[in-house]
């Protein structure tokens, strides 16, 4: 484990930042500002969610499927670049729609972080590729853009994620509880373990909502089950779910990442869609809840962000299989579906001013650093 780091040196005024997320859900974007001096949060904005439509979730897992052949992250496949400019033309839209829909200007705006949309993320080999060029952004909207900020972190031997503890740590530093743990249950599930002295612990869990997504698109036509509607009336399959989790990643001390794509779901092939559904979410419950083995002390309480929240029968799930209270982030008075969308705009103002972004006890990499590509605007 190591100390976050968070709050030394470089910090100064604050910076109003707007931060861009698609992840590796394939849900869409989400658009968030903040107000911070990259230290602490002096006040969290708006926040809006611009969804992606069937054809842009076909185009990009053409593009996943391309990219499983990259040995070189710049490489780009006829498909990986036509699915690029895609990317950056959806983030121009969605800033686009977040500026008119709170009738703000550009002038408003100091920085934005650009996540980018994941398409491989393979830390051991030393790639991990995210679709999306911050140069287009800066000069169209004349901001300075942060991005790319997960390569330094994997260039330097780190796992590049998650990225997100930094901010957790911020953000919750108002609540009474410790230890806690932050899960984000996106395409990926990951986890922030914060203990009792500040000192952070992060690293992915297992599947978060991809391995369900894509079962439902493929078995029921529909982009996800519908707060878990699905899995409640299927049953696990507990022989199944015993030889999903014998995977050798879920015994490897972290810090540890996945790509969206690193589980398959061949084993239930022969379910009834209720069952296979009930047995992926239920294998996405005790992947999360199988963290606790690495965890100092157990949590006083969990906190879940991401589109897993809304998943009823997974929240139900994972309350069954841990010791203290399991809450949606709205219990805390945060905005789940915006938290990502902030830890990148928090990022880009920490990495404008060269505070860590990543620590050994995040992703791995041997001292706490930096990262991110700074795009300025051309004229």
């Amino acid at each position: 484990m190591g100390k976050s780091g968070n709050g030394q040196g470089g910090s100064g005024s604050a910076i109003r930042a707007l931060g861009l997320m698609s992840g590796t859900s394939m849900d869409g974007i989400d658009v968030a500002m903040i107000e911070t001096d990259g230290a602490g949060v002096l006040r969290r904005g708006p926040a809006l969610t611009v969804p992606y439509n069937p054809e842009t979730r076909k185009l990009f897992a053409a593009a996943i499927a391309d990219a499983k052949s990259l040995t070189n992250r710049d490489d780009r496949t006829s498909v990986l670049a036509q699915a690029e400019q895609w990317v950056n033309l959806l983030h121009v839209a969605a800033v686009t729609a977040f500026l008119a829909h709170y009738d703000m200007t550009t002038q408003s705006i100091g920085v934005i972080g650009f996540h980018g949309q994941t398409v491989l993320h393979k830390p051991d080999a030393g790639l991990t590729v995210q679709l999306g060029q911050g140069e287009a952004l800066a000069t169209k909207f004349q901001i300075p853009v942060v991005y790319d900020m997960r390569a330094a972190d994997v260039a330097a031997g780190g796992q590049g994620a998650p990225l997100v503890p930094v901010y957790h740590q911020a953000l919750t530093a108002h609540l009474p509880q410790r230890p806690i743990a932050i899960v984000n249950i996106g395409g990926v599930a990951n986890v922030t373990y914060i203990s009792r002295d500040g000192t952070l612990l992060a690293f992915d869990t297992g599947p978060g909502n991809a391995l369900i997504d894509d079962w439902m698109l493929k078995r029921a036509g529909v982009a996800y089950d519908d707060a878990g509607q699905t899995a409640a009336r299927g049953k696990p399959h507990a022989d199944v779910l015993r030889l999903l989790l014998s995977h050798s990643f879920f015994s490897t001390p972290p810090p540890k990442s996945l790509d969206r794509n690193a589980f398959v779901w061949d084993a239930i092939e022969w379910m009834s869609v209720e069952d296979g559904a009930a047995t992926l979410t239920a294998f996405t419950a005790e992947a999360i809840a199988g963290a606790r083995q690495h965890f100092p002390e157990q949590p006083e309480l969990w906190i879940v962000c991401g589109g897993g929240r809304r998943n009823k029968t997974l929240m139900s799930m994972l309350a069954g299989r841990v010791e203290n209270a399991v809450v949606p982030a709205e219990a805390t008075g945060l905005n789940g579906d915006a938290i990502e969308a902030e830890a990148w705009a928090y990022l880009a103002v920490r990495s404008l001013r060269g505070l860590p972004l990543t620590f050994p006890g995040t992703t791995g990499v041997s001292v706490p650093m930096t990262g991110g590509v700074l795009a300025r605007p051309a004229s």
